[in-house]
């Protein structure tokens, strides 16, 4: 068997620096699934339709199934393992929790990726906008309308905790 040229890619992945050998094609989903033991990171239509493979490179979303590891060098990835900060959930996490937004599960990792680059974006401003900066991702149990009450939920708790440190975790009464 041939041997195939393996390339180092030194990634910072949810806080911790990480080196790798990888060949040329290997994309960024199966270094973080197969190689960096981040399953939480689903692989669904493998072709950047679906969303499900979704992380965030440097704070922005991306389909981790349509970029090559190689391409990703020197950056910092966080999956949805590394949302939370020890036994503390992220604020949309709990919001998840809070709005029964998941059924079976399979999307939201993609789902929760998303949702914390949409508000690192800050362009959502309505549920509308919400509803659209979200559409890349699929869930097929149709839990959209708990997926973005969640969303507008963790929004909203910005919008109004401005003058406050970090965020509030926990149930928000309605």
């Amino acid at each position: 068997m041939e041997h195939q040229q393996q390339h180092p890619v030194r990634l910072r992945i949810n806080g911790q620096d990480r080196e790798f050998n990888v060949e040329s094609w290997v994309t960024l989903l199966d270094l973080l699934r197969e190689r960096a033991g981040m399953t939480g990171t689903k692989k669904g239509c493998d072709q950047g339709q679906c969303g499900a493979c979704t992380v965030l490179v440097d704070g922005k979303r991306i389909n981790s199934c349509l970029t090559l590891a190689v391409m990703q060098d020197g950056r910092e990835i966080t999956t949805v393992e590394g949302l939370a900060t020890g036994e503390d959930l992220h604020p949309l996490q709990q919001a998840f929790i809070d709005c029964d937004a998941f059924q079976c599960g399979y999307c939201t990792p993609g789902q929760l990726c998303s949702a914390v680059g949409l508000i690192n974006e800050g362009q959502a401003t309505s549920r509308d906008d919400v509803r659209e900066l979200m559409s890349g991702n699929l869930c097929r149990c149709g839990a959209y309308p708990q997926i973005a009450d969640a969303v507008i939920k963790v929004l909203d708790m910005r919008d109004t905790k401005k003058t406050t440190e970090g965020f509030t975790t926990g149930a928000v009464l309605s």
